[in-house]
């Protein structure tokens, strides 16, 4: 009886994860402004990797699995912003529109 719960947790938990990463490849077509889609596409990775590695948690039989699985969302948790944030100053270093708008905003914050 206990597998059969772990087995539907762990269904569950895929399935929500499926969701996330639906989620998160919506927003990439809906939004269209770069650093949008890099938010959409991060928040519903995040979660997506979180339920998947979960469900591989509660399904695992041995405690160094379940270790070795922890480290990984660790791993991705702390290398997903990162690279976010590094393609972002690419994005926004590259868009002259982008530089003109800050620029813009700054006269107006220097006049008022």
């Amino acid at each position: 009886m206990m597998e059969w719960i772990r087995f539907g947790v762990t269904a569950v938990l895929l399935i929500s994860a499926v969701a996330a990463f639906a989620a998160a490849m919506l927003g990439n077509y809906r939004f269209g402004y770069v650093l949008n889609r890099m938010h959409a596409a991060g928040i519903g990775d995040s979660l997506g990797v979180l339920l998947v590695v979960l469900s591989l948690v509660i399904s695992a039989d041995s405690g160094l699995d379940m270790l070795k699985l922890a480290l990984l969302v660790v791993f991705l948790w702390s290398t997903s912003p990162v690279t976010s944030h590094f393609l972002a100053r690419i994005e926004m270093g590259g868009d002259s529109e982008f530089r003109s708008h800050l620029r813009d905003l700054r006269k107006k914050k220097k006049e008022g």
